[in-house]
């Protein structure tokens, strides 16, 4: 990961991920989210907004994706149309 000046992380992927996933420690401690996919497929990239004030202490570390992920997840408390 690197912290770029807007404040979003860029992140080198080894898989493809998809715009809105979640990202975690091993932990399971929510880093960040995915805004969108960057670079070449052979090497991607993604950039992303941070989920922790504490961003800086994730620089270097690996990362990974979250199971229940918001963008596979259906909205709660929607209203139905009639």
């Amino acid at each position: 990961m690197h912290l770029a000046g807007s404040g979003r992380v860029i992140i080198q992927l080894s898989k493809e991920l998809v715009e809105g996933q979640v990202l975690c420690d091993e932990k399971g401690t929510r880093v960040a989210k995915v805004n969108e996919m960057i670079g070449p497929v052979s090497r991607p990239f993604a950039s992303a907004t941070p989920l922790t004030n504490n961003i800086k202490k994730y620089i270097g570390k690996n990362i990974f994706t979250s199971e229940e992920s918001s963008a596979n997840k259906p909205k709660k408390n929607r209203r139905k149309k009639h």
